[in-house]
């Protein structure tokens, strides 16, 4: 039996619906051993995030020494990394080890509106790691700091995305999940030369914390298992789509999503299949 493994590199939520602990259960419902490496602690529920306490940038450090040395990566994927010290020391650990398949999910604002990436950081992310990147996959408010300009259309859209691939990344997926102009949500993917579009049903629902989290990590795990980007992309589509319409129902505010959707309706269908 192969063993994939992916490691994400992010804050800890204390409320399992986002972050590292989002990650680990997107990685195991995969197929992916999950391996993590904490940048921040945060004190949150589906109401806000109530504080953020960050690690010093030599204890993130010695996590990711401690986890290449001796267990081996199929993929990485990081979250929030807070500062532009944490990111220039993930981005030099990138390359002293050679990380492949690397998704960088460029977080900034929570659910809630909290701020979880200090504006300084911005540039850091576009200089040292969005270049080490196999997939970049900012929701619209996310591509349009890191582009600098207004997104309100799909060419716009295309734009962004040309812009943040001269960055360095190989692919570029803008999920499109804020743009509530109709009945659908359209992701866009571009390699540099092909714009591909995928379409779901929009969900009406506040139960959404974690969903970027979750949609990068299900990229990460298909990738650690040697799929292509654009059946890793297709796969993390299906599972958060998933997540998202069975939901849980946790918390007064934006709920998690359901990380066992996905593998309970394969169940079914196979069930069913007999």
């Amino acid at each position: 039996m192969t063993k994939c493994k992916a490691l994400t590199i992010a804050g800890s939520d204390s409320s399992g619906g986002a972050g590292i602990q989002a990650d680990i259960k997107t990685f195991q419902e995969l197929g992916a051993y999950g391996m993590s490496a904490i940048t921040a602690v945060t004190a949150q529920n589906t109401l806000g995030v109530q504080g953020v306490y960050p690690l010093p940038p030599q204890a993130v450090s010695d996590q990711l020494d401690a986890i290449a040395v001796d267990m081996g990566l199929d993929s990485v994927k990081t979250g929030m990394l807070f500062s532009s010290e944490i990111i220039k020391t993930v981005s030099e650990k990138v390359k002293e080890y050679r990380m492949k398949n690397l998704v960088v999910d460029p977080v900034m604002i929570a659910k809630g509106g909290a701020s979880l990436l200090k504006q300084e950081a911005v540039n850091a992310l576009k200089k040292h790691l969005i270049p080490l990147a196999k997939v970049v996959t900012p929701n619209i408010p996310e591509a349009e700091a890191l582009t600098g300009s207004s997104i309100t259309s799909l060419h716009e859209r295309e734009q962004a995305a040309i812009r943040i691939f001269e960055m360095g990344a190989e692919f570029i997926v803008i999920k499109g999940g804020h743009d509530e102009s109709g009945d659908k949500v359209i992701d866009l993917l571009y390699d540099g030369i092909n714009y591909i579009y995928l379409e779901s049903s929009r969900i009406d629902t506040k139960h959404t914390h974690g969903t970027g989290c979750t949609f990068s990590a299900a990229i990460a795990a298909e990738l650690a298992k040697g799929s292509s980007v654009i059946d890793a992309v297709r796969t993390a589509k299906l599972f958060i789509q998933a997540a998202i319409e069975e939901t849980l129902f946790i918390g007064g505010g934006h709920g998690p999503t359901n990380h066992w959707a996905y593998q309970q309706r394969k169940r079914e269908q196979d069930y069913v299949k007999k």
